[in-house]
C-alpha cells in the first residue's frame, strides 16, 4: 500500500463529513421553511365567515406563504368549536357568546357582529304617504307576548335574543322565536307572521341590509329597537360589548336608521388549539393583516380583521404566538434558532476533535514506521564505521536513500513534525559522514594492485 493511503483516507473522511453536514444543514433548512398547513373549521359554507377563510387561504397560496390554510366545512361557529376542542383540526372560526374550548387560544378577531331589532311600522292608512309607528312595539320590554323572526339557521342569534329579553326582565318563554332566511323576510311582515326581527351580523353584512330593505319594502317602514342597557348587558356578559348602529348605516329613504341606535357586539374569533407553534401562529398573524389589503377588494369583511385582546383578563386567552406579534416581540431568526445553532457548532467541534483524533489514528503505523526506520539508520551509522566492504557500504548508502524518501512522504502527510525530520537530518547526515570518512580509510589501507606484466627484480 502507498504510503500516502492513510492521508488519502482522512481526506475522503473529511470530505465525506463535510457533504453530510451540507446534507443535514439542507435537509434541517427545508424542514425549517417548507409551508405549514393549517386546518381551519369555519361555517356555514354559504356564510360570510366561510368566503372570508376560503380567500384568505387562496391569497397565503398564491403568495406562496409561510403557513397555509385548509377550510374545513361545519354547520356554524358552534360545530367549528367543537372540531376543535375534538383536535381534528388547528384552527377554528368561533363565535365569542357561545362556549368557548378550554383549548382555544385567540389569535385574531375577524370581525364584529351587532344585534339589529326591528319591528314594521303599522301599516299606512289609504291616502297616506307615510306609516305611523307600530304602537305594540315601543321598546324591548314590548316584545312579551310577541313574535320575533331571527333570520338565519343558527340558534346562536336566539340565545342572543334571550340574553337581551333577560336583560330587560322580559321572560323568553313569554316570546315566540321564528327562524327565517332572508328570502322569507317580507313575506313573514306581509302577512303579519311577525311582530318584530333580529338579526346579527356585520354592519355592512348583506343579509342585514337585504332584510332591512325587504320590511321596507312591504310598505311596512322598519323601526329600530335601541338597547339603552347595553353597557349594563356587557357587563353582565362580558362576551359582549356596547356598541351603537351610526344613523344611516343601512340607506334608504328616509334613512334606516334615522338616528344612532345603541345595541351590543359580539365578535368572531379565530383561535388555534393550545400547544400550537408559538412561531407559526406569529405568522400566521403577521400574513393575515398583510393579506387583510389584498382581500378588502374581493370579500369587505376583511377590512373589520382586529388584532386581539392581550390582556390577562381577556375572554378568550391570547395565543403567545400572537401576542408576540401584536406587542412587537416576535423572535428574530436567531433567537428561534440560537440552541440549534449553537448545538451545531458544538457538534462540528466535536466531530472536528474525532476526525483529528482519528486521523492521528490513521497516521499511528505510519510514524512508528518512521521510528523504526530512524533507528534502522542509526544502526547502520554505528556498522559504516566498522565497515571493511565498499559493496556494503554502497548497499547501506542505496537503504538510506529509501529511508530518507519514506521520511519526507510522512512528512509532507502530517505523520511526524518538523522536530522528529530535524532529527532524522542530523542521523542521516552523520551516517553520510561515517561512510564517507570510512571509504577513504579503505582507500588509503588497501594494496596497491601490481602492474601488469613487470617482471620481478633479481636481489
Amino acid at each position: 500500500m502507498s504510503p500516502r493511503s492513510p492521508w488519502q483516507r482522512m481526506l475522503l473522511i473529511v470530505l465525506a463529513t463535510v457533504l453530510a453536514l451540507v446534507g443535514v444543514g439542507s435537509a434541517g433548512y427545508y424542514f425549517a421553511m417548507r409551508p405549514v398547513t393549517l386546518k381551519i373549521a369555519v361555517g356555514p359554507q354559504a356564510g360570510d365567515d366561510y368566503k372570508l377563510i376560503q380567500a384568505l387561504a387562496q391569497v397565503f397560496a398564491r403568495e406562496h406563504n409561510t403557513v397555509r390554510l385548509r377550510p374545513v366545512v361545519t354547520d356554524g361557529p358552534a360545530a367549528s368549536a367543537l372540531a376543535l376542542k375534538s383536535g381534528t383540526v388547528d384552527l377554528a372560526v368561533i363565535r365569542g357568546d357561545l362556549p368557548v374550548p378550554k383549548v382555544a387560544q385567540s389569535v385574531a378577531v375577524l370581525h364584529k357582529n351587532v344585534a339589529v331589532l326591528w319591528a314594521p311600522a303599522s301599516a299606512a292608512p289609504k291616502g297616506k304617504r307615510k306609516a305611523g309607528k307600530n304602537a305594540g312595539i315601543a321598546g324591548i320590554t314590548d316584545l312579551a307576548g310577541k313574535r320575533v323572526g331571527v333570520i338565519g339557521r343558527t340558534e346562536a342569534n336566539a340565545g342572543l335574543l334571550n340574553v337581551i329579553l333577560q336583560q330587560y326582565g322580559v321572560d323568553p318563554a313569554k316570546v315566540q322565536v321564528l327562524s327565517l332566511l332572508v328570502t322569507d323576510v317580507a313575506e313573514a311582515v306581509r302577512t303579519g307572521k311577525v311582530d318584530a326581527l333580529l338579526a346579527a351580523g356585520p354592519l355592512n353584512s348583506k343579509i342585514i341590509g337585504e332584510a332591512v330593505t325587504a320590511t321596507a319594502h312591504t310598505g311596512r317602514e322598519p323601526v329600530f329597537l335601541s338597547i339603552e342597557s347595553s353597557e349594563a348587558l356587557a357587563a353582565n356578559h362580558p362576551s359582549y360589548e356596547a356598541a351603537t348602529i351610526p344613523a344611516g348605516v343601512f340607506g334608504g329613504a328616509p334613512a334606516r336608521p334615522d338616528s344612532e341606535v345603541k345595541t351590543v357586539s359580539f365578535s368572531h374569533y379565530i383561535v388555534a388549539r393550545e400547544g400550537a407553534s408559538d412561531t407559526t401562529i406569529a405568522t400566521l398573524t403577521e400574513q393575515l393583516f398583510t393579506a387583510r389589503q389584498i382581500v378588502m377588494g374581493e370579500v369587505p369583511l376583511a377590512a373589520k380583521i382586529e388584532t386581539p385582546d392581550t390582556d390577562k383578563d381577556a375572554v378568550i386567552p391570547v395565543q403567545p404566538g400572537a401576542a408576540a406579534y401584536v406587542d412587537g416581540e416576535e423572535k428574530t431568526f436567531l433567537d428561534r434558532y440560537s440552541d440549534l445553532i449553537w448545538f451545531s457548532l458544538m457538534g462540528l467541534s466535536l466531530m472536528g476533535s474525532a476526525g483529528a483524533w482519528f486521523a492521528s489514528f490513521l497516521r499511528k503505523d505510519e510514524r512508528n514506521n518512521t521510528v523504526s526506520q530512524r533507528e534502522r539508520l542509526l544502526d547502520m551509522l554505528a556498522t559504516a564505521r566498522r565497515c571493511n566492504s565498499a559493496e556494503e557500504l554502497d548497499a547501506m548508502q542505496t537503504e538510506a536513500d529509501a529511508i530518507l524518501r519514506d521520511t519526507l512522504n510522512a512528512y509532507e502527510n502530517g505523520a511526524i513534525d518538523s522536530a522528529a525530520l530535524t532529527a532524522f537530518s542530523i542521523a542521516l547526515e552523520q551516517f553520510h559522514n561515517a561512510v564517507a570518512d570510512r571509504k577513504l580509510l579503505l582507500v588509503e589501507v588497501s594494496p596497491l594492485p601490481p602492474v601488469r606484466g613487470a617482471r620481478p627484480q633479481a636481489v
